[in-house]
């Protein structure tokens, strides 16, 4: 047990390392961001399929029904893609991705509207920190050289994170099959989407290509892989955890690469989104009353 969970973990820190760095790859392709979707979703195709054909199983789970829900998730899932590679150069990867993390908390918001869950007092008590470091981040905006770029740049990191938690939301009902071929369908519907808008004359370097190459091979199928392996080999609370390296990651490599970092009043906002989204990951204060409740019973 312990060496599953050494490996799940080895497995789910270099996912959130591998996916910190896709900011940087997007903006060195100077591709367009409907192509680098598109070979995004090509090579990343390709990945996974050689990966199920290896493992012998790559459409065992893909009933008609099957196909068509994956499917419908993977048109979000690829707005949520072509959105948030938008946001990169509007604002900045480090903002865009820190911004890109209310994703846990438009899933609970889903969660009411759709679903009709309920919430707890202590998950509105996220939503509202969350809200509250998104008006610091949106502050900052106000005086910018560039503000309507740049309040374009955050509307579609949080459109990003909207079509991320729907995909997530349609993906629930997928249950029992194996993430890799939903996966699989998901970048091949990405495909068939972006098709009709690539611009095929749009010229590629021979390391534009190795930068599209990797982002369809590791940072798609490579990444889906580690990813889905530590998810099933970790608990809940540990995956989320791990999961914010991934926002820590894409700031850092933001800085080194571009030279851009957040400023004081983002940094703050920042941290309240990321703590808002952990506490919601976690389950902040509702562990805490579960415990007392059995302590006094």
């Amino acid at each position: 047990m312990k060496t599953e969970m050494k490996t799940g973990s080895l497995q789910m820190i270099a996912a959130m390392v591998i996916s910190g760095t896709i900011g940087a790859f997007v903006l060195l392709s100077c591709q367009s961001v409907t192509n680098v979707v598109f070979w995004r979703c090509v090579f990343g195709a390709l990945t996974l399929l050689a990966f199920g054909l290896y493992q012998g199983s790559w459409r065992s789970h893909l009933t008609g029904y099957v196909t068509l829900i994956a499917a419908l998730g993977g048109i979000a899932l690829v707005l949520n893609w072509l959105l948030l590679f938008g946001a990169y150069s509007r604002t900045s990867i480090g903002l865009a991705t820190v911004v890109y993390n209310t994703q846990p908390l438009m899933l609970v918001g889903m969660g009411v509207f759709i679903l009709k869950e309920t919430v707890s007092k202590d998950k509105w008590f996220w939503l509202a920190v969350s809200f509250t470091g998104m008006l610091l981040v949106v502050s900052t905006g106000l005086s910018h050289s560039g503000e309507q770029s740049w309040l374009v740049g955050i509307a579609m990191a949080l459109g990003a994170a909207f079509f991320y938690a729907l995909t997530a939301i349609i993906t629930r009902q997928l249950k029992g099959v194996p993430p890799q071929q939903i996966a699989l369908v998901q970048v091949s519907v990405g495909i068939v989407m972006l098709l009709p808008l690539v611009d095929f004359n749009q010229a590629l370097s021979v390391t534009g290509w190795g930068i599209v190459l990797l982002l369809g091979v590791l940072h798609t199928g490579i990444m889906y892989q580690l990813l889905y392996g530590a998810i099933q080999k970790l608990p809940t609370a540990l995956t989320a955890s791990l999961s914010f390296i991934y926002p820590v990651i894409a700031v850092v490599v933001d800085r080194l690469v571009f030279g851009h970092s957040l400023s004081a009043i983002q940094f703050v906002g920042g941290i309240m989104i990321l703590l808002a989204a952990a506490g919601i990951n976690l389950g902040w204060g509702d562990r805490a009353r579960k415990k007392m409740v059995e302590v006094i019973e």
